[in-house]
């Protein structure tokens, strides 16, 4: 995957410099905190866009972003994880900029960033936010684009996978932290890793818990151990209406935390 979007990257300098990018529209444009509004709703889902994956192949081709993201935003979605990647998930740019047009709600870039000509172009096409995978950067290459990163007023939100991962890369410049609950060797999900790791990481970052969240009871769970935002994609695309499934998914949530009062 790597190795792909590095070859992807040096093919897109050589079409769009930097001072292009710098040069569109919504470069200037001020951005949304994703951190701030997860934080005041105190459950805060962000809802996916994703057509595909590598585990599960072909999930949804059929429906257009501006449905799928507006049906988001109107069910309450805290903000949108807008997929990049075509390779392997099927996104593009376009995606993202559709996304930004049809809805009013904080973006996520979600890609492989292994650049800082990604985060650049992640502020030229409409994000408010990025997405770095602590398994494919370095400590030094976590500050270098999240610093990047905030200087053009983007959030980070930090993708990790295990103790390891978390420890080496907790740093003032990173916003949330979510921890991934998908093996990415073996593509085996367990919300025992959000459980495990919850307690390591610092509450001065929004708690995000990542994959495999297919039951309202599990959200419930996790509130229970600090998580406050909950990326989900998955299981709302693989219906006919995405925004309708968040907005069911969200009212059973609710129904089951005022139970518990």
């Amino acid at each position: 995957m790597v190795i792909d979007k590095i070859r992807e990257v040096e093919l897109k300098k050589q079409l769009f410099s930097i001072k292009q990018l710098e040069q569109t529209s919504l470069f200037n444009v001020r951005t949304l905190s994703l951190s701030k509004i997860i934080k005041g709703m105190g459950l805060g889902i962000i809802a996916e866009h994703k057509r595909k994956s590598p585990s599960k192949s072909i999930i949804n081709q059929s429906l257009s972003v501006d449905f799928i993201t507006q049906g988001y935003q109107n069910a309450g979605a805290a903000g949108l994880s807008v997929l990049t990647d075509m390779k392997y998930f099927g996104g593009s740019l376009e995606d993202l900029h559709l996304a930004k047009s049809a809805t009013t709600i904080p973006l996520l870039r979600k890609e492989f960033i292994i650049s800082e000509y990604q985060i650049i172009e992640a502020k030229a096409h409409g994000a408010d936010a990025v997405l770095l995978i602590a398994a494919i950067l370095t400590r030094e290459e976590i500050k270098q684009f999240s610093e990047l990163a905030h200087s053009l007023g983007l959030e980070v939100l930090l993708e990790v996978h295990s103790r390891e991962e978390l420890e080496k890369s907790i740093m003032p410049s990173l916003d949330l932290i979510g921890v991934n609950n998908r093996n990415l060797k073996t593509f085996e999900v367990s919300l025992d890793t959000s459980r495990s790791l919850s307690s390591l990481i610092p509450d001065d970052f929004v708690k995000v818990s990542e994959s495999g969240i297919n039951e309202a009871e599990a959200v419930v769970q996790l509130m229970q151990y600090g998580f406050e935002g909950f990326l989900i994609g998955e299981n709302f695309m693989k219906t006919d209406d995405p925004g309708a499934s968040l907005y069911e998914f969200m009212k059973e949530i609710k129904t089951m935390v005022s139970n518990e009062d």
